[in-house]
């Protein structure tokens, strides 16, 4: 297989009270212990961050935010900076997920000073990007997602961009019940893999963890990460019971061990 650590991360979205955002990351950290052979991270909202940094204290678990800005203070009423995410515990950050871009005007050149304060403050930028159903039915797919990704880099050499993590989530899968299927999804990957490396350099490229998201779930997890491309996945609704989840984190295993 590939010397890339997978990695399975949980998009809690705006789902979970303090209390069940607790609950819900005691489970995971008992599962993930002292470390797994694959990297788990959980992203709750903003309000639960530091009571699930409580939670998984001690354990593999990694905390991430599901959002940022750029700056590091000032006057951004509603805004979590970087600075204020790195003191709050968290090692990672989603950027550019397609629900920012949809519903919150999310562009491709703000994704790009958010990736690049995020590295300043050795925060790891997990950058959502995927087409939507009519792109995809047009020819478009990998127009949109390499577009995406050049957007999202341009401008940082591959020595700053070395933590940089990438989810392929295709608008179409997220939440639908709809998956790609594993060979498209391998396409994709592979595609995004050969511009980064044209891009960035190919040693680089090579190291880069790139993720598939939409409607991962038990019974597909084991299928999609079979792919060479396919590290790992970031995980929407199963991410929210820890007995869907913990079966997808098994599955990130067998492809580290396989």
């Amino acid at each position: 297989m590939t010397p890339r650590k997978p990695m399975i991360a949980g998009n809690w979205k705006l789902h979970n009270t303090i209390a069940q955002s607790k609950e819900l990351a005691r489970a995971i950290a008992a599962h993930v212990g002292q470390g797994l052979a694959c990297d788990v991270v959980v992203a709750p909202v903003a309000t639960s961050l530091s009571a699930v940094r409580e939670a998984i204290d001690g354990t593999a678990v990694g905390l991430s935010a599901q959002n940022t800005y750029w700056e590091d203070s000032g006057a951004f009423t509603g805004e979590l900076s970087p600075l204020l995410l790195l003191d709050a515990g968290c090692g990672y950050c989603i950027v550019g997920h397609s629900e920012r871009r949809q519903y919150f005007g999310e562009t491709d050149a703000g994704v790009r000073k958010k990736v690049a304060a995020l590295l300043v403050h050795k925060v790891v930028p997990i950058v959502c990007i995927g087409e939507s159903l009519e792109q995809r039915e047009a020819g478009k797919t990998l127009d949109v997602v390499l577009g995406q990704i050049e957007a999202a880099t341009d401008g940082l050499d591959a020595v700053a961009l070395a933590p940089l993590v990438v989810a392929y989530e295709p608008i179409w899968a997220i939440g639908t019940g709809r998956t790609a299927k594993a060979e498209d999804a391998q396409e994709v990957h592979q595609a995004i893999r050969e511009r980064l490396g044209e891009l960035k350099g190919q040693s680089w490229a090579t190291s880069v963890r790139i993720l598939y998201g939409g409607s991962v779930k038990p019974s597909n997890a084991d299928e999609l990460l079979a792919e060479p491309d396919v590290d790992g996945a970031l995980v929407g609704g199963a991410s929210l019971s820890a007995k869907d989840f913990i079966p997808i984190i098994d599955a990130g295993v067998r492809r580290a061990e396989s």
